[in-house]
């Protein structure tokens, strides 16, 4: 099928969070309408940073007929985009408690509904890699036979965002869609040669040295957890630049008996990053020590709050909104990097554009 006419390309971001996603859209040259989320403490942050609606709703309870009345969209526009990146909790693989997340396993399904209501051009969906992997699920396996049976045609993978702009390994699975064409596929690949942490944080790049427990009450938020007493000799005895729990595993008083002859266990907990390479995934709780390898390369503390969205690409100008360290970090770390959602954008524009140029 053929678009009717090359009208400006628009997206609504569901579960849009603290707007990364919206954000890097927008910067690839796509009018985001609105972003939908649960999450009460990201309507600030998102309505702040972006031109964007936030529509605070439980998606299990919203419908589109709600939809179209907040937004103006209607079914069957070649031009409209629907971006799911749906809470991820239950499949990831860190070991967490999965009960409460069990009733979000299929927000993919519900956003299946939508989809099928609206009949977007576009549709792009990331989440975290166990959504593919799982070979227990068949949640995404219904989804892409719904997409089929739709007369859709997608691409998708597992990707390495450090392939598309982004200072770190973050393994995320990606899905590009459209009913206008007979195939689409995702961004191409780069090397991710500079992109490590030096290129990004550091006093040479705006950040100034500070201790743990540092609190930053401007808008640039760079805030530093606070370490106990303990956690403060033992991220001093860590070696710079990428140094581990193992250099001060002889200590009696500070080994920590869960990991005690058990060195293939969270080998990176109270790691330090290294500056020459790129930097772990930034999780919800990447601001603190003893939650993966989020030590400063050289400083005696965890990452700043700042530092930790500097490396998921959001802009130094983005601000975060809330009291709650654990908040911004939670809307910081659940994000998808804006640099990356700006290459899947770009993908999406250069697609339609082809379009009308073959057909011209």
């Amino acid at each position: 099928m053929f678009p009717k006419n090359k009208s400006e390309l628009k997206a609504i971001d569901f579960f849009c969070g603290a707007g990364g996603m919206t954000h890097g859209m927008s910067q690839a040259g796509i009018n985001v309408l609105a972003g939908i989320d649960i999450a009460s403490d990201c309507k600030e942050t998102y309505e702040k940073n972006n031109s964007a609606k936030f529509i605070e709703a439980d998606i299990n309870e919203y419908s589109p007929e709600k939809l179209a009345e907040d937004t103006g969209i209607i079914p069957n526009d070649d031009s409209l985009i629907f971006i799911g990146c749906s809470p991820c909790q239950y499949w990831t693989k860190i070991r967490t408690d999965k009960t409460k997340s069990k009733m979000t396993r299929n927000l993919l399904g519900r956003f299946k509904v939508f989809v099928d209501y609206f009949r977007p051009g576009y549709i792009v969906i990331e989440n975290v890699p166990g959504l593919w992997r799982n070979k227990e699920s068949n949640v995404l396996a219904e989804f892409k036979e719904f997409l089929s049976q739709k007369h859709y045609v997608f691409d998708d993978n597992v990707i390495n965002a450090n392939k598309y702009g982004v200072p770190q390994h973050r393994e995320r699975y990606l899905l590009i869609a459209t009913r206008l064409s007979k195939e689409i596929a995702l961004p191409v690949q780069e090397s991710g040669e500079n992109l490590t942490v030096r290129n990004f944080i550091g006093e040479h790049n705006g950040f100034k040295k500070i201790p743990d427990n540092h609190k930053d009450e401007s808008d640039f938020r760079h805030t530093s957890a606070g370490l106990s007493e303990k956690n403060r000799r033992r991220i001093i005895l860590t070696t710079l630049d990428g140094g581990t729990r193992y250099c001060w595993k002889d200590n009696s008083d500070l080994q920590i008996d869960a990991y005690k002859n058990k060195d293939h266990v969270f080998r990176d907990v109270y790691a330090r990053m290294w500056w020459d390479k790129p930097a772990p995934t930034i999780t919800t709780r990447f601001n603190s020590l003893s939650n993966g390898r989020f030590g400063h390369p050289e400083e005696h503390r965890a990452i700043s709050l700042r530092e930790g969205a500097t490396l998921q690409t959001f802009p130094k100008e983005y601000i975060f909104k809330s009291s709650n360290q654990a908040s911004i970090a939670r809307q910081i770390g659940n994000a998808v990097p804006p640099k990356l959602a700006k290459r899947v954008g770009k993908v999406v524009i250069e697609h339609w554009n082809k379009l009308f140029l073959s057909n011209g």
